[in-house]
């Protein structure tokens, strides 16, 4: 397991060292001018989001998307067994990604690069709304119609429909299915086993029981998935962002000190310490980038597939609903997260001895009261579940593009067993192939980002 866990961090010190980033940052510029700032249009995504406006306007663009290729051939009249809203596949997007990476790892991208990493992250996700609309855009243009009526989409249908490049979207697809079944059930599965044994919980019954949960779910298909993740999202969020604004408001007085030093930090080429924190200038953008990619997972295409499932019928109107998940992802209870963490370190230095690189959120959760702790705990755990409950959709998704219908009961099992393996597995590792997995989504991705570019529309909204 060492060699393993040493060999992965040389090569993700090599791709995530600097090539990856600079080629996602050039990616999140280009569509951000490219759109004309479609994060402008913020607002919209979120109302349209929750009132379902614009769709009718949008079916006047529909006829583009019947003819575009790999969706006129399949379409029919046949109505789908169940109809999936934008904010359905909102939703099922913030329940894949809105997880550890919130809370653990904001907490290690603070700890290993330093207050300027947050400055970073907070980065990723604000040029990073453009390149997850501009890949939710192309999904949705170029998907499929299925027998049942439902749709397929995302980046596999898009590398083999419209690039006609089954290979790379054969590869694409594998990805997402070891991402599942690997990464995102060790990541958010060993973080809720922690949680739990932290409430005196023995592990393996745990990790049994959290499969068995999840199984119960996911066997629903993906009808239970969406409206479990509807029900689900908004309440664990809401409640998350709550304890972090109260913790900001504790901390007020202490906020813009803590703002200073995330600005002078993100800048800084040399090591700047708030207590225990310190970084310097790569490590912070490196960690904060990855960190930030990680929890939004702008660039990796896998909230194009959720959204390509929506019957919004505008690939604009859903674009710009789906863009809003790495809005409230990254934006906003990322940077809330680390505001919390930093100005916690600003307020109480010593507060922050004794934790480990994991563990930062929990120090700042202190603040609220001793029963802190557990509350970021319940909210770790239902981050957790949420997000096992959503990339099961994104890997069963990508069994049905490789083997069929025949191959979603083995997908099924296969991720409930690697949910129970992931509470035991060591975490350090678990970043590790994190982050290597991101390296196979993100590359297929990014290729038909560029060469699709020209595709990629943004109307400005209608003043009338």
């Amino acid at each position: 397991m060492r060699f393993l866990e040493a060999f992965l961090s040389k090569i993700n010190s090599l791709f995530w060292g600097g090539p990856m980033l600079l080629i996602l940052c050039l990616f999140h510029l280009y569509f951000t001018i490219h759109t004309g700032g479609v994060q402008k249009q913020l607002l919209r995504g979120i109302r349209c989001s929750v009132s379902g406006g614009d769709q009718k306007k949008g079916s006047e663009n529909g006829t583009a998307r019947k003819n575009s290729p790999g969706t006129g051939s399949q379409n029919n009249s046949s109505a789908p067994s169940h109809r999936v809203s934008g904010l359905m596949a909102l939703t099922t997007t913030l329940a894949a990604t809105l997880g550890t990476g919130n809370i653990i790892g904001v907490s290690s991208a603070i700890y290993l690069g330093g207050p300027g990493a947050l400055f970073w992250c907070f980065l990723t996700g604000l040029f990073g709304m453009a390149t997850s609309y501009a890949e939710c855009f192309l999904s949705i243009l170029h998907r499929r119609k299925n027998a049942d009526g439902t749709y397929s989409g995302g980046p596999m249908i898009v590398l083999e429909h419209r690039l006609h490049k089954k290979g790379l979207a054969c590869v694409y697809a594998g990805a997402v299915i070891f991402a599942a079944c690997g990464m995102n059930c060790s990541t958010q599965a060993r973080a809720f086993a922690d949680a739990a044994v932290s409430f005196g919980l023995p592990r393996i019954p745990v990790g049994i029981a959290l499969a068995l949960l999840v199984g119960v779910v996911i066997v629903g298909g993906a009808e239970r998935i969406h409206k479990f993740c509807i029900r689900l999202v908004p309440v664990m969020g809401g409640l998350f962002l709550f304890c972090c604004l109260l913790i900001l408001g504790k901390n007020l007085t202490w906020l813009p000190e803590a703002v200073t030093l995330m600005l002078r930090s993100a800048f800084s080429a040399k090591a700047v310490a708030a207590g225990t924190l310190s970084g310097a200038f790569m490590s912070a953008v490196r960690y904060g980038v990855t960190r930030g990619l990680f929890t939004n997972e702008a660039g990796l295409g896998t909230a194009a597939i959720a959204a390509a499932d929506a019957e919004t019928p505008d690939p604009q109107t859903q674009a710009l609903i789906s863009m809003t998940a790495t809005f409230w992802d990254t934006v906003v209870i990322c940077a809330l997260t680390g505001l919390a963490i930093l100005s916690t370190a600003v307020a109480e230095p010593e507060s922050m001895a004794g934790f480990s690189m994991n563990e930062l959120t929990t120090a700042a959760f202190l603040r609220l009261s001793a029963g802190g702790p557990v509350l970021l705990n319940l909210c770790l755990m239902a981050f957790a579940f949420a997000t096992l409950t959503g990339w099961s959709y994104f890997g069963e998704k990508a069994a049905l593009f490789l083997v069929g219908e025949r191959g979603i009961f083995c997908y099924k099992t296969c991720y409930i067993v690697m949910i129970f393996l992931g509470t035991i597995l060591s975490m350090s590792l678990i970043w590790q192939l994190t982050d290597f997995a991101n390296l196979f989504l993100a590359v297929p991705n990014l290729y038909a980002l560029f060469l699709l570019r020209r595709d990629v529309t943004c109307r400005k909204p209608d003043r009338r």
